[in-house]
């Protein structure tokens, strides 16, 4: 299972790096340590914190153009043989995307997942970081 950094969280939930500390230490949120030592984060926990945290898309009129590309965090793999729906949270915003369930399998998406959303006109492509652990 992958650990996400406290820094990495933070920024995947558009929060500092103290307020993941401050819900750690109130028990809203388990922390690990990881290989290294440091205190980390499952993914699949944070995937289901950051699903549970994520509030209502803001009203489209009232939004303003964004970058093209959102890290984010995998909270949801839905796949049959063909065909997948893979939904991550990238600070406040859900992004979904539809996807052959060979390439899920490919990238090794699952909830907890590191994942770049790259957004081009009607299509989402779902890029896995190097070396992201």
């Amino acid at each position: 299972m992958p650990h996400v950094r406290i820094s990495d969280a933070a920024r995947f939930l558009g929060v500092s790096d103290d307020t993941v500390r401050r819900w750690i230490s109130a028990g809203s949120l388990a922390s690990v340590t990881d290989a290294a030592g440091r205190m980390a984060i499952e993914g699949r926990d944070l995937a289901t914190f950051a699903k549970a945290q994520a509030g209502a898309a803001p009203d489209a009129s009232t939004s303003s153009s964004a970058r093209n590309r959102f890290v984010g965090l995998v909270t949801a793999v839905k796949a049959d043989a063909v065909m997948a729906q893979v939904e991550l949270q990238c600070g406040p915003f859900r992004v979904v995307s539809l996807m052959s369930s060979e390439a899920v399998d490919e990238l090794g998406l699952e909830p907890g997942t590191v994942a770049v959303a790259v957004i081009k006109s009607t299509n989402v492509v779902i890029e896995t970081l190097e070396g992201a652990s």
